[in-house]
């Protein structure tokens, strides 16, 4: 037989419920707002991968925990990592193949068009997922503000392991691992967040000429100084919006 709660504790357990309700999307992130989120198959993930990718990392120039800049390539279906020199600039250290894509050429637009997005993003620590049902992965932050000044429509895009896709950009389970530990090595070294900037393709004269006539010729060219600031620099491009649209820093 069931007994009701005694009458003077029903406000309470009210007050208890409500509390629980409002804190869910905390507690379910396992972590704070600045807090990288664990779990068993990440923390194993990281000691299955730290020792070697330390030695390759190290053998590159770099040193674990450096800050991170990610760059995707659609066309060429490339995800690559940068690290940071003393100088504070960045170098190549290592390029995983994203085995899994849906869509074609193009930003997404609406939810339900399986296309990946293109454009600006930033992963901060509450973005991890470290109980993802692709393995590992990270929210990409998409519809940012440029996306929602066009009234772009779409959620949970992310990069992730398992590779497959719709929408998002699926890497090996053992590329995951790799990109997964250098960012929480990064966050663990202070880096508040990545920057993941995705383009459709190398953002040179000759390819915006050879796209000149596509649909998305004038947001690809919207793109291009970022690609290039980096190219001429080696400096991340410090990207925002203002008025609905992309504005470079500097420029």
């Amino acid at each position: 037989m069931k007994h009701p709660l005694p009458f003077h504790w029903k406000p309470l357990a009210l007050v208890f419920a409500a509390l629980i309700f409002l804190c869910l999307p905390a507690i379910l992130s396992f972590a704070g707002a600045d807090t990288l989120p664990t779990s068993a198959r990440s923390d194993a993930a990281v000691e299955r991968t730290l020792p070697q990718l330390t030695r390759d990392v190290e053998r590159a120039g770099f040193e674990i925990g450096a800050p991170v800049y990610l760059q995707i390539n659609k066309s060429e279906a490339t995800l690559s990592a940068y690290l940071e020199r003393d100088d504070g600039t960045y170098m190549h250290f290592r390029t995983w193949p994203v085995c899994a894509a849906s869509g074609t050429l193009g930003p997404k637009q609406k939810q339900g068009d399986r296309q990946a997005p293109e454009g600006f993003y930033t992963v901060a620590p509450p973005q991890m997922n470290p109980a993802s049902s692709y393995h590992l992965s990270f929210n990409l932050g998409y519809p940012n503000a440029y996306d929602r000044a066009r009234d772009y429509t779409g959620n949970y895009l992310m990069v992730h392991g398992n590779c497959v896709s719709i929408g998002c950009y699926a890497m090996t389970d053992a590329g995951i691992d790799e990109i997964w530990t250098l960012i929480e090595a990064a966050f663990d070294g202070g880096q508040s967040s990545v920057p993941v900037h995705i383009f459709p393709f190398d953002m040179t004269a000759a390819n915006l000429q050879a796209y000149a006539g596509n649909q998305h010729a004038a947001f690809w060219r919207s793109l291009a100084p970022a690609w290039a600031h980096f190219q001429n620099t080696a400096l991340v491009p410090n990207v925002s919006v203002a008025d609905g649209n992309y504005v470079l820093s500097g420029e």
